[in-house]
């Protein structure tokens, strides 16, 4: 247990912010799946969006930005393959 003052008000400060980012993960992971799960039955997805929320989970620093990036790439390269497969075949 701390005994200095700002000691104390950090670990408060510490709770409060893992409370946040577990809350900003859960959203992003439950996210990812329902894309995931539509890409997989060749359904059309919004990646603009998925895009900006995975940027915002990346500035407040719940994800690093080696994986933000490698979650965009492996994304469009799934979306690419599902336009792929929608296409007809000539």
């Amino acid at each position: 247990m701390p005994h200095h003052k700002s000691c104390k008000k950090r670990l408060i400060q510490a709770a409060a912010a893992r409370i946040r980012n577990i809350a900003n993960k859960s959203v992003l992971r439950r996210t990812l799946k329902d894309t995931r799960a539509k890409l997989a039955g060749n359904e059309e997805v919004d990646l603009k969006s998925l895009y900006s929320q995975i940027d915002k989970a990346e500035g407040k620093k719940v994800l690093h930005k080696n994986r933000a990036a490698r979650l965009k790439s492996r994304l469009a390269k799934a979306a690419t393959r599902t336009k792929a497969a929608a296409a007809p075949q000539a």
